[in-house]
């Protein structure tokens, strides 16, 4: 059977591309492995008691490799992006016409249910305590924050390119002012015993306070929506 030298070149594409999808995925797991292994230590120890070569020891890694996935220290604890870069994501994927106020109850609930599957809001008291007490993880908390406010307001542009810099800041600050009571509320609710946690009674009380925030939220932005379209 003779073989093509296209079929030859093809096989090694493939090759790759499943060898490219091992290192990925062994990236992949190598980062998680040291992000857990990280917020282990920082809610045990303290964020400023741990050092990054702390880190690497606990996780059996070289500290270089700890660098290499996590650029700095902060990066460590912070490493979920998504709560304060998914806020503009769901505002670029919601459809036009689509109530923005609605696309992030909705992305909000979803961040919420992935934070239960993944088991950490058995220890949200402990993570949030563990900000509390480091000047370092309060001023890369704030430094997120306003990061999250302003890639909303550049969503909303993209979105409404009539839309104001005073009404765009404002409605970013709304947000940003919701998902504050609403971590307030999940810190209340959530016991620092996984064992007491339960996670579909937890899930829904959560799920209903942010409910009745957003709907806060929307009638509070109603009047914008009833002066133009800033909202659909």
């Amino acid at each position: 059977m003779q073989i093509q030298e296209g079929q030859i070149q093809e096989g090694q594409i493939q090759e790759g591309q499943i060898e490219e999808g091992r290192r990925e995925r062994k990236k992949r797991q190598t980062r998680q492995a040291i992000s857990d292994v990280a917020t282990g230590l920082f809610i045990d120890r303290g964020f400023d008691a741990v050092t990054v070569a702390d880190v690497a020891k606990a996780a059996d890694v070289a500290v270089q490799t700890v660098f290499n996935h996590f650029p700095t220290k902060e990066d460590l604890f912070f490493d979920e992006t998504g709560w304060w870069t998914g806020p503009a994501e769901a505002i670029r994927a919601a459809a036009p016409g689509d109530d923005v106020v609605e696309a992030l109850r909705l992305h909000y609930r979803q961040q919420l249910r992935e934070r239960l599957e993944a088991g950490q809001l058995a220890t949200w008291a402990s993570f949030s305590r563990t900000i509390e007490e480091s000047p370092a993880l309060l001023a890369r908390r704030r430094r997120n924050a306003e990061e999250m406010e302003e890639l909303i307001v550049a969503a909303l542009h993209e979105r409404d390119p009539q839309l104001t810099p005073l009404l765009a800041h404002l409605i970013a600050a709304q947000y940003a002012a919701a998902q504050k009571v609403l971590e307030a509320e999940l810190a209340r609710q959530v016991q620092d015993n996984p064992a007491e946690v339960q996670p579909e009674t937890t899930a829904a009380a959560l799920e209903q306070a942010i409910d009745e925030v957003f709907a806060v939220l929307r009638r509070g932005l109603a009047p914008l929506t009833e002066a133009g379209r800033v909202l659909r």
